[in-house]
């Protein structure tokens, strides 16, 4: 979704054109989004093995499954596994750009997060998102409570992340008003 934003610009004489029209990128304003639809967030992301050894040592996570190729080749898996939480922050991050940027008021929380399958490196994860619920706020005017439940695939269709999160969202100008 788009903002209108017009906005004065400098033509090439140096005059201002005070009629450029300027699309802002944003989410979605609480009053925008509609239950039961299914957001496809593109494009993925292919995570990296530098993406996984940076977010598992800034997490402090030593868990040798993410960061010992010695250790992870006797696992089950055989190899290193992308950390799961970076999993659950790139689902949600690769949403934010549809829904939620600069109309966010905050993350109330999740539930219901798991991981069917796991990430390996080289796995690129595409995302979506439905709108399960979305209620006006009873103690914020101006803003909703919405639920999405996110789901992430890989490169396979296999899906190996699912949750379901709450955000305060701010209504569009125009409803608040």
């Amino acid at each position: 979704m788009t903002e209108d934003n017009q906005v004065a610009d400098s033509t090439e004489d140096g005059t201002v054109d005070t009629t450029v029209r300027r699309i802002t990128q944003r989410g979605l304003y609480f009053d925008e989004l509609e239950e039961g639809v299914v957001y496809e967030h593109r494009p993925g992301r292919t995570m990296t093995e530098t993406d996984n050894v940076l977010f598992t040592t800034l997490t402090m996570n030593t868990q040798p499954l993410h960061l010992d190729h010695h250790w992870s080749a006797s696992s089950e898996f055989g190899e290193p596994l992308i950390n799961s939480m970076h999993t659950l922050a790139t689902m949600v991050g690769l949403s934010v750009g549809q829904l939620t940027q600069g109309t966010i008021v905050a993350n109330l929380g999740f539930s219901e997060v798991a991981f069917p399958a796991p990430v390996r490196h080289g796995d690129t994860i595409y995302c979506e998102t439905r709108v399960t619920g979305r209620r006006a706020s009873k103690s914020r005017p101006g803003q909703g409570i919405a639920t999405f439940e996110h789901l992430a695939r890989n490169q396979h269709g296999e899906v190996v992340a699912k949750a379901v999160r709450q955000v305060l969202l701010q209504q569009s100008p125009e409803s608040a008003a």
